[in-house]
């Protein structure tokens, strides 16, 4: 009996492993993960893949790019941006949201090609230095590190930023302004959501860093890094079909706030689990 659920228990594993590595390579396939690069406001387009964002906030003094992806997909990315009558060249700034590889492992490309600057938060460019979570990816050079409260200027456009750790000790989140036809409005992209990590203390910082989040006022446009977890694709269909005069599909605060509400939900019920594993 002891042989038959030793041998069950491995056949479970091969599953699960067998499992992982599909998930892994569909999400690595520049094929699979295509999506048409488009435009969302005046001066922000989408130029990510399917399962990991990326975005192009164009600027009168150059382009600013959130999160250079990783392998294939970056060389995906970079089309994009060309599709999109874009040139690389002309990249200013990579802001890094977080230092996992599928957000910037293609950093140090950007760095070589295009002569990029990358900026991180202090506790995330320590990530670059020592083992990679999850994936291997090459190491970009240290440039600037933005630290709370930060700004970051390009011509007319500003970044403001804030270090909400929690999915890791250094996520770095953006508010900035797009425009909709010349009309403003708050952007913001809240620079790591999953609660793929371990630890109370991390956890603790996951659910302080969301509080945070709900305490600023007037945002009206969810940014994410991942685009499933804010309907980018659906909004981006609405958009598509939208007639003159009606609202955009992006610009919803009533969405950023009930956003809030769900990871706030979440990350308290994952800081139980993991009081719960401590023990």
């Amino acid at each position: 009996m002891q042989h038959l659920i030793i041998r069950v228990i491995g056949i479970l594993a091969c599953v699960i492993a067998v499992k992982a590595f599909s998930q892994s390579s569909e999400r690595d396939d520049p094929e699979l993960q295509y999506v048409e690069p488009f435009q969302v406001f005046d001066n922000l387009y989408y130029v990510g893949a399917d399962w990991v964002a990326s975005w192009l906030l164009v600027t009168d003094q150059g382009l600013i790019v959130f999160d250079a992806l990783y392998d294939d997909l970056t060389e995906m990315m970079i089309r994009n941006i060309r599709t999109l009558g874009f040139d690389p060249n002309d990249i200013r700034y990579l802001i890094g949201s977080h230092a996992h590889y599928d957000h910037i492992g293609g950093a140090a490309r950007f760095q070589q090609e295009f002569s990029a600057v990358v900026m991180m938060t202090e506790e995330d460019w320590l990530l670059t230095e020592g083992a990679a979570q999850f994936q291997e990816y090459p190491r970009p050079i240290r440039h600037l590190s933005a630290s709370d409260g930060s700004t970051l200027t390009l011509g007319r456009t500003r970044l403001q930023f804030m270090k909400t750790p929690g999915h890791t000790p250094g996520v770095l989140s953006t508010r900035f302004t797009v425009y909709d036809n010349g009309y403003p409005h708050t952007a913001f992209m809240f620079g790591g959501v999953g609660l793929n990590f371990s630890g109370v203390e991390q956890a603790e910082s996951y659910v302080e860093s969301v509080k945070r989040l709900q305490a600023v006022q007037g945002v009206e446009v969810n940014i994410p890094n991942h685009a499933s977890v804010a309907d980018v694709f659906a909004r981006r269909d609405r958009l598509a079909a939208r007639e003159e005069g009606e609202p955009h599909p992006f610009v919803d605060p009533e969405g950023w706030a009930e956003f809030l509400d769900l990871w706030l939900r979440r990350g308290e019920s994952y800081l139980e689990q993991q009081k719960e594993l401590a023990k």
